[in-house]
């Protein structure tokens, strides 16, 4: 049995994560966006990964210092294991959340494309190939990941449905992070007979490698699958 209560709480400042961390004497935080770069500049103690990423969703207390982690990147890779033979990979958008999927992928030895609307993100991924939507070139990936919000609350496509239905006629999987409603993206790539996840399983698999940090366990993994 285990003793804690988990809750929300709305940071007004990221300048003041820090002091309210440990003014709400917590063992540990789930942190959301806009405030992940700043949980990782404000920790004492930085996982690998999380540096990697540049980003942290989850910290914890340990002899009085945080640490801080990144689960998004471990919660993606368990959710799409059931995609198999992924050589390549495009994913559209270039916020905080593709960067942490890029860095999962191009671990497993999956060659990665990061395209977007604008190069102003880019500077981010140098480890990554880059295009801009109108000038993409190489159509061919196995994997196409949706990480913007387009579809979240309306039925946007996250970039124009031409350049679209010609990377998905030639592509196996999809994933889109937006989990609770079918978006326009993956209703577009079941027309085009990819097998698709939305962001539910990484949403769970981040939230339980969290839980296992928070109390330094090992949860039952089969349990939960």
């Amino acid at each position: 049995k285990l003793d804690g209560i988990y809750t929300r709480y709305h940071l007004q400042d990221y300048h003041q994560l820090r002091q309210d961390f440990f003014k709400l004497k917590l063992q540990g935080a789930n942190i959301t966006l806009p405030f992940k770069e700043a949980a990782l500049e404000m920790a004492d103690v930085k996982d690998e990964l999380a540096s990697n990423i540049g980003s942290a969703n989850t910290l914890c207390l340990k002899d009085g210092k945080i640490y801080a982690y990144n689960t998004d990147a471990l919660g993606f890779l368990e959710a799409i294991k059931e995609f198999e033979s992924i050589n390549k990979a495009l994913i559209l958008g270039a916020g905080g959340t593709a960067l942490a999927l890029a860095f999962a992928l191009k671990q497993k030895g999956v060659e990665v494309c990061v395209a977007n609307r604008s190069e102003k993100r880019f500077k981010d991924f140098t480890l990554y190939k880059t295009s801009l939507y109108n000038a993409l070139d190489d159509f061919d990936f196995d994997l196409v990941v949706n990480s913007t919000s387009a579809g979240l609350k309306d039925d946007d496509l996250p970039c124009d449905k031409i350049l679209l239905d010609k990377i998905l006629s030639r592509a196996k999987f999809a994933f889109d992070v937006i989990y609770g409603k079918e978006t326009s993206f993956l209703k577009l790539c079941k027309e085009h007979n990819l097998k698709v996840k939305d962001g539910f399983d990484m949403f769970l698999w981040q939230a339980v490698f969290a839980f296992e940090l928070f109390f330094d366990v090992k949860d039952k993994r089969e349990k939960i699958k």
